[in-house]
């Protein structure tokens, strides 16, 4: 199994999963099509979730995201954390700019909804 690593747009985050359980989102999601562009990430998934690390660890740090990729993004989340039912150390780290509710109100969705460790990192800058 291949790394995932996808260079960002102004339209689609930066993308870094390596089989080493380092997985990291960054940048602005706003894609043509979300589904489309999240196909890839949630493919990649199911394939490493059959021989993971010992421990996954997710960053996402997003400056944006529209309603489109909320979706796409909580998939991915509820494929993670299938990861960790299975009994794997998965936690996902959801960062977000001090002066940015709407990214912090997002993350606390998101953690609301999943049972999955979810940590929310706020940061001077993304």
């Amino acid at each position: 199994m291949n790394n995932l690593t996808l260079e960002g747009s102004a339209k689609t985050p930066t993308i870094s999963f390596d089989t080493n359980g380092k997985l990291e989102l960054k940048g602005r999601s706003i894609p043509e099509n979300s589904v489309e562009f999240y196909k890839q990430l949630n493919d990649w998934i199911d394939a490493y979730s059959n021989v993971p690390a010992t421990s996954t660890i997710v960053d996402v740090k997003l400056e944006y995201f529209n309603t489109s990729s909320s979706k796409c993004i909580l998939d991915l989340f509820k494929k993670l954390e299938l990861l960790h039912r299975t009994g794997r150390e998965t936690v996902i780290n959801w960062y977000y700019e001090s002066d940015d509710e709407d990214m912090q109100e997002a993350g606390l969705d998101y953690k609301a909804i999943l049972t999955i460790p979810f940590e929310l990192v706020e940061v001077e800058e993304i």
